[in-house]
């Protein structure tokens, strides 16, 4: 089982040893990969059945000569899987166990280049936010703009701004222009921040029940120190930071933090002598337990993996997009008794973004789901596998560069040879060193494309012609001549050192940018039905090519919404299964009446979507688990069923099965931290339950366990299924 945080490894072992898969402590403990080292044992000589370990692990591990395990009987079930498993690491552990099947979990798969799919294969099972809610497994969301009035005195910018770059090349000018624009500096203006922080803690006071929470996203260190010191100013709860130490770089800045004295002083002043996770863990507990602590204000931690029930709204103040995106608003879809909704309260604008983000995951959702084809992904591999093989060659024309350089671990004599030096040649001046420039320029990017490459690759790991001590000399190699790079750029003027400016940018805006007020949108956005496109009602006008496809399309889905979205009900499975195959041979009949089989399919689809079969009670309409709990029954108790039932006996098994509805619904609520004690709960109330009506109508112990197991199947797969999202 393969993580990459502590406390995911740690929150799954637990799982697994509360579930009974690990014996006792021991058998926990003797599962932990605690170390590179101890991984390597437990991959080439351990007899564990189940091994954690974090991702990251890979790397030393690989270095042990035992670390290698050829057979085929080994699953590797990767979470996270959209993280932390695109480079080096996740190369070693595939060149680890080549044999080994993998299995990843995502909520959020990568988009760009289908990255997700490409390094696991097919999509086996999709789950989207729109079947989410509607299983009643999360809360709906929904969103609001807030967007700020800001009142910008553009003159005395760009006045401030031609009188700084006085003394800047052309090309510096524009270097520095287009940091200052990328950097998003007005976003940080001290006065928009106050307007925020009045906004929000008013919306908060008027808007969040008492028992409930919020969380409050910014892009940078410093912003959340400010937005804490208004916060206070304006008193009307409390409020924490949870961020990384002064000496990480985290959020959407373009300036190095680690020079703000603001940032290091909360730090001493706040954190102090703990380490950043106990105070981390210490916020958070706070933030579940403490009624008094209302908001907690992140930069990027806790937007990811922080599951809090009570955490109705998030504030948005920085660009979030695609994976990114969708982690962060999950942090508030969790259910809660008091909360009907999540709130996503936007203070930067990231509407469209949603918007498009939630389509391209229902796309990719309804792409073909099911069997993995290797020649899906047989070109990415033969590219990496035949582009590692450059590397040599493209190594060696890069230091080709630095011929005649003694030491080539010294920065500034590798410096010297790419320096600007003015000769004059035909009455001109000229630079001698501006093509070795240009040659070094183009020999690092080829070489940091190909080692990019390469490190994702497992056949490169697999090649004995390369050591580990070649693989770290290539990675040793670009950190050193790409800071060598950032140096000579600096050294020429193509760039400037924007953070010799950030202070006085800083000091401008604070200075010219006034917060006016905040706008409030015109209503409230349901945020699952964003990203669904308009469809065309009027078959009868189709093309028959149209016709037909959107009859194939149907038919996928059908088939897709049966196989992957009934396991909470395994009757109506079975019997929409059976159903299918005959609609299937009555479309073959009506082959010359394209438009016949449209409405065919059409029609069944409706009757799927809606679980509407001939022997269960309208009264379970919009009641899915109760109507599964009932077809429970059918399966189990057929001899039964098979004699006609009065509606006195039809209304005790209706009855029955929102009687089991209730407690599992209850357990479900009341045991969120815990599936052993979940099923725990329900397994004793059902088997006492079970048991006096089968003394009632007929049916022995062994079918009440049966009944219950069954039961237990559905929980899973339907309403405690929001313990996995």
């Amino acid at each position: 089982v393969v993580t990459d945080r502590k406390d995911l490894e740690r929150q799954l072992s637990t799982t697994f040893s509360t579930g009974g898969e690990l014996a006792d402590k021991k058998d926990k403990e003797e599962a932990l990969a605690t170390s590179g080292r101890r991984l390597a044992q437990q991959i080439g000589h351990g007899q564990e059945r189940i091994i954690f370990s974090l991702i990251n692990k890979f790397h030393t591990a690989t270095g042990y000569p035992e670390c290698h395990n050829d057979s085929a009987d080994i699953i590797v079930l990767v979470d996270e899987g959209h993280r932390s498993q695109g480079g080096e690491n996740h190369a070693r552990m595939k060149h680890a166990l080549p044999n080994a099947a993998f299995i990843a979990f995502t909520g959020t798969p990568l988009l760009k280049g289908s990255e997700t799919t490409n390094r696991f294969g097919k999509i086996i099972h999709s789950y989207t936010m729109q079947q989410a809610v509607s299983d009643g497994t999360v809360t709906p969301l929904l969103y609001e703009e807030r967007k700020p009035d800001l009142d910008v005195n553009d003159r005395a910018i760009d006045a401030w701004f031609e009188r700084i770059t006085q003394g800047l090349t052309e090309e510096q000018v524009t270097d520095l222009k287009k940091r200052f624009a990328r950097a998003n500096q007005v976003y940080k203006a001290d006065d928009r921040i106050r307007l925020i922080a009045m906004d929000l803690a008013t919306h908060f006071d008027n808007n969040i029940d008492k028992d409930l929470k919020g969380m409050l996203a910014c892009d940078s260190k410093l912003s959340a120190i400010r937005y804490k010191q208004y916060l206070d100013e304006v008193g009307l709860f409390e409020s924490a930071i949870v961020m990384s130490p002064p000496d990480t770089r985290e959020g959407h800045t373009e300036v190095d933090e680690r020079k703000q004295p603001e940032i290091q002083t909360w730090w001493k002043e706040n954190v102090g002598s703990q380490s950043e996770d106990d105070y981390t863990r210490g916020v958070i507990e706070r933030f579940e337990k403490d009624p008094d602590l209302k908001l907690i204000i992140v930069v990027d931690k806790l937007l990811t993996g922080f599951d809090e029930p009570k955490n109705a709204v998030l504030y948005i103040d920085k660009p979030l997009k695609q994976h990114n995106l969708l982690q962060a608003i999950a942090r508030v879809n969790r259910l809660h008794d008091q909360k009907k909704h999540g709130l996503l309260i936007d203070y930067r604008g990231i509407l469209a973004e949603l918007d498009t983000t939630l389509a391209r995951y229902d796309e990719l959702a309804a792409e073909n789901v099911g069997g993995y084809d290797p020649k899906d992904i047989a070109g990415l591999y033969s590219q990496m596998s035949t582009e590692y093989r450059e590397l040599p060659a493209l190594h060696k024309a890069l230091w080709a560069i630095f011929d005649g350089v003694k030491n080539r671990s010294d920065l500034q004599q590798l410096r010297a040879v790419l320096m600007p030096r003015m000769v004059e040649e035909h009455g001109q001046m000229v630079d001698v060193n501006l093509k070795r420039r240009d040659d070094f320029y183009e020999a690092l990017t080829k070489f940091a494309a190909c080692l990019k490459v390469a490190l994702q690759s497992v056949a490169f790991f697999e090649d004995t012609s390369f050591t580990e001590k070649d693989r770290a000399t290539y990675k040793e190699t670009l950190k050193q001549l790409t800071s060598l790079r950032q140096m000579v750029m600096q050294d020429t003027g193509e760039t400037v050192d924007f953070d010799q400016y950030a202070e006085q940018v800083k000091k401008l805006l604070d200075r010219h940018v006034a917060g006016v007020k905040v706008h409030e949108s015109g209503g409230l956005y349901a945020v699952g039905k964003m990203g669904q496109k308009p469809e065309d009602n009027q078959p009868e006008n189709w093309s028959e090519e149209k016709t037909r496809n959107e009859t194939d399309l149907i038919r996928t889905r059908v088939t897709k919404m049966i196989d992957h979205e009934m396991q909470d009900d395994p009757y109506a499975k079975e019997a929409f299964s059976a159903l299918l195959r005959k609609v299937i041979e009555e479309a073959e009949s009506l082959f010359d009446h394209p438009l016949k089989q449209f409405m065919l399919f059409q029609e069944f689809e409706e009757q799927v979507a809606n679980r509407k079969l001939e022997n269960i009670p309208s009264v379970f309409d919009g009641h899915r688990h109760a109507q599964a709990y009932y077809g429970v029954f059918l399966k189990t108790l057929a001899a039964i069923f098979n004699h006609k039932q009065t509606d006195e006996e039809k209304q005790r098994w209706i009855d029955l099965a929102f009687e089991i509805d209730t407690i599992v619904d209850k357990a479900v609520r009341e045991n969120s931290l815990s599936c052993a004690d979940m099923e725990k709960t329900v397994r004793q109330q059902l088997l006492g339950l079970l048991h006096n009506v089968g003394k009632q109508v007929g049916f022995g112990t062994d079918k009440a366990l049966d009944i219950v197991e069954q039961v237990i199947q559905i929980m899973r797969a339907g309403p405690a299924d929001t313990l996995r999202g």
